[in-house]
């Protein structure tokens, strides 16, 4: 009996050992070795911690600095990103950071930003997402390879410059809405507070509708009440994807997660076979995104084996993305201006005098966009000093050699844009100040053509819908400015923090007058 139970003791250990050691490997023995690899480099940042990483100490600091608010000024990064603005002060811009049992290494510097993002031989790859990061967004920003390649070709008929000329009228029946609604609101009484955070975002939303899927935002609303919801509930979740197997716990957040992407799908595909029965009878219009996604499936259906098809799947991906992207990117960049352009009136007066000399009170119109100097430049600085993503983040597949540092597989990639955007070193001792006509010459001057300043991202997989938020933009302010001035209301709390974008943690209460 005993000889048995010592056999079967052996033979458990046998078994047993193997996964002991994988997981001493995966939660110490791998992450010290890559801390001590980096740090014979010169590459130091908070030691790591079991299995967590820094992902709490990042947690608690945002946790304090959220819970007061801020000065009336733009040095936003103490309160935005406090723990990464803390290490990189006490470690240098290249410095570690550790996401659970992944290191990230903060890469500051312009040339070796380009050779990143360029990715010329694809050594730097994406991200990998986590399942409740999937569960948020997928599509062209998370693919690879071939198939983002094959996405791209797809998509990209959408975003060409005639076809946005084309989508210039829902752009401006969407805006016309909203300036109305402005009017009826404020009313005989010539200027009345108003938090225009929930309008912006309807405006955006009711574009996004319109040009990519041919419907208005009461149609879409359902969608981006849950795609808000889903990105809050996510964020939270990243905060502890370090804790093993944590997406299978059958906690309130996730079961709420897995059931918003239940309704999301369900709504997009039955979106999806509305379209198909439209293309079926010739009733469907074939100048919207949705439309170019499902001719191509539906050609690449018809070619079995055919490379160019994209599946029901892909289709619900891209459409997600689109929405989420498309409605936070624009909503973000004009709650900001506004924010901006009644913290600096004299740049508010400037840029109405623009538009109203280029446009009167008339509507503005795509060639007449192209020729607001003023606006841009503004519209550049707001990207520079709040850019609705606030950094990018690549990965090694394999060892590599980045400037005089030598990568081991698995490391990440920080490119922390908010702290790039708001170095003193690349853009002066008044980094932290607005100040628009430092890109009065473009971009190219305003960066000594360096890539400091890639708030859309920069090389091959820069963000493919840039033109079609910028006119956005550009026409919103533009109508907005024709309509009203604006200043902050003294119930206005100045406190930017980060969901999905950048955005103003307790709205943006302003006080609009008619003009």
């Amino acid at each position: 009996m005993e000889v048995y139970l010592s056999n079967l003791l052996v033979i458990a250990g046998v078994l047993i050992l193997p996964w002991v050691w994988k997981a001493f490997n995966y939660v110490w023995w791998r992450p010290k070795m890559l801390e001590r690899t980096l740090k014979k480099q010169g590459i130091h940042g908070p030691p790591y911690k079991l299995l967590s990483g820094n992902v709490i100490d990042n947690s608690r600091a945002l946790k304090e600095a959220r819970s007061k608010p801020m000065d009336l000024s733009h040095q936003i990064l103490p309160r935005v990103v406090p723990f990464h603005f803390q290490t990189v002060k006490n470690y240098g811009k290249t410095s570690v950071t550790w996401f659970g049992t992944t290191p990230r290494v903060n890469i500051m510097d312009p040339e070796l930003i380009r050779e990143v993002l360029s990715n010329k031989f694809g050594h730097f790859a994406k991200q990998k997402l986590t399942a409740f990061e999937k569960q948020l967004a997928s599509g062209l920003l998370t693919h690879e390879g071939e198939k983002w390649a094959k996405h791209r070709r797809i998509i990209n008929p959408a975003f060409h410059v005639e076809k946005l000329k084309r989508m210039l009228p829902a752009f401006s029946a969407s805006c016309s809405e909203l300036t109305s609604k402005w009017e009826q609101w404020v009313g005989s009484e010539e200027s009345r507070e108003l938090d225009v955070c929930p309008d912006l975002e309807a405006l955006t939303g009711d574009v996004i509708s319109r040009t990519g899927f041919g419907s208005s935002y009461k149609e879409g609303r359902r969608i981006f009440q849950l795609l808000t919801e889903q990105g809050e509930l996510v964020m939270q979740a990243i905060q502890r994807a370090y804790i093993p197997c944590y997406r299978f716990f059958p906690t309130k957040d996730n079961l709420r997660r897995k059931e918003i992407d239940r309704e999301i799908r369900a709504i997009m595909r039955s979106m999806i076979e509305k379209r198909e029965k439209a293309m079926k009878t010739g009733e469907a219009s074939n100048d919207d995104l949705l439309s170019l996604l499902m001719e191509s499936n539906s050609k690449g259906s018809q070619e079995q084996g055919n490379s160019k098809s994209i599946s029901i799947e892909d289709v619900i991906g891209e459409c997600r993305l689109f929405y989420l992207g498309g409605q936070e990117t624009t909503s973000s960049l004009l709650t900001w201006t506004m924010i901006v352009l009644s913290m600096h009136p004299s740049w508010q007066e400037r840029a109405r005098e623009e538009v109203l000399q280029v446009f009167g009170k008339n509507k503005p119109d795509i060639d007449g966009l192209t020729h607001l100097k003023i606006v841009t430049m503004i519209l550049y600085e707001i990207l520079r000093l709040y850019p609705p993503a606030i950094l990018l983040i690549r990965r090694t597949y394999k060892r590599m050699q980045l400037g005089g540092i030598t990568l081991p597989a698995g490391v990440e990639l920080s490119l922390p844009i908010l702290l790039i955007h708001h170095d003193p070193e690349l853009w002066g001792e008044d980094a932290d100040e607005f100040k628009p006509e430092r890109f009065s010459g473009g971009v190219s001057k305003a960066t000594n053509n360096q890539v400091s300043f890639f708030p859309f991202g920069w090389g091959p997989r820069i963000c493919i819908g840039q033109n079609f938020a910028m006119i956005e933009y550009k026409l919103a302010l533009a109508m907005i400015l024709q309509h009203f001035s604006f200043e902050l209301s003294p119930s206005y709390v100045h406190a930017p923090y980060t969901v999905i974008t950048l955005r103003p943690q307790h709205g943006a209460q302003l006080i609009l007058h008619k003009l």
